[in-house]
């Protein structure tokens, strides 16, 4: 797939463009070295690298991956970590919970592509995403009690959201490595495939899902999000807002006519 454009942010992280997929971003781990353990460094490039995705309406679909051929990541750097004083864990923490939360509130839909390790922190930026696609080389897990922590990059919260409350608690508690076949019954991530071509499937599905209304994707998005664990009457009520923020858009006008018309949708955005 040949990159048409790239971006990077700070060291460790780039966003690319690929040809032929205008609408869909890849933001790149990319710190090869440490297996691309979060530093702060690295934390506030995925804090800066977010945010500017965030506010280009011409991206559709972001597709989070790694330049590392034996991990997606492995969770916070303990190294770097090793050598703060507690006065330095608190002034970083805000940085830190940045990288993580930038993932989650991107408003377009956000596939991870994940091979090899996705430990910690690195699981939990894939769980911050809303669709994992993993290969057959994934490991992931959430060891943290293991170090005398706990998952504070929204483990402990978007864990049982995807699995239950009982069965994240197991997870948690036993700080265990999931291998990639029970990871995907368990639903720890959402489609497997054959080694080496998680960045391929994602991408893929990335151009699928960036074929459709970017006005739609973003109000679906949101609503999904937003009514998630509401009851149902007051999940209701957040679709329809998101609805409405849709039904008199231009994409809905232009979805409508080319449906009608027998053609592929030019979406206005808005």
């Amino acid at each position: 797939m040949t990159v048409t454009s790239e971006q990077r942010y700070g060291e460790f992280v780039v966003v690319r463009r690929h040809e032929g997929q205008g609408h869909v971003a890849e933001l790149v781990l990319d710190r090869p070295k440490a297996m691309n353990a979060v530093s702060t460094d690295m934390a506030r490039s995925i804090a800066a690298a977010c945010e500017a995705l965030g506010a280009d309406r011409e991206v559709r679909v972001t597709v989070l991956t790694s330049s590392h051929d034996r991990a997606f990541c492995v969770g916070a750097d303990l190294k770097e970590r090793n050598s703060f004083s507690d006065a330095d864990l608190v002034r970083q923490r805000p940085t830190a919970r940045a990288a993580y939360t930038g993932v989650l509130e991107l408003p377009m839909p956000v596939i991870a592509a994940v091979h090899g390790f996705a430990l910690g922190g690195g699981f939990e930026l894939a769980l911050a995403c809303d669709v994992i696609v993993a290969d057959a080389t994934a490991v992931v897990g959430l060891p943290e009690v293991s170090v005398g922590v706990i998952p504070g990059g929204g483990g402990t919260q978007l864990l049982p959201r995807r699995v239950g409350a009982a069965r994240a608690a197991e997870l948690v508690f036993s700080a265990r490595r999931v291998e990639a076949a029970e990871a995907r019954e368990l639903g720890l991530v959402d489609e497997l495939v054959e080694a080496g071509r998680d960045r391929e499937e994602a991408l893929a599905l990335g151009g699928r899902v960036a074929a459709n209304s970017p006005v739609g994707l973003r109000a679906a998005k949101k609503a999904l999000r937003l009514g998630h664990g509401l009851d149902l009457r007051a999940g209701l009520e957040v679709e329809d807002a998101a609805w409405r923020s849709v039904a008199f858009s231009g994409d809905r006008a232009e979805g409508v006519a080319a449906f009608n018309e027998k053609r592929r949708p030019d979406w206005p955005g808005e």
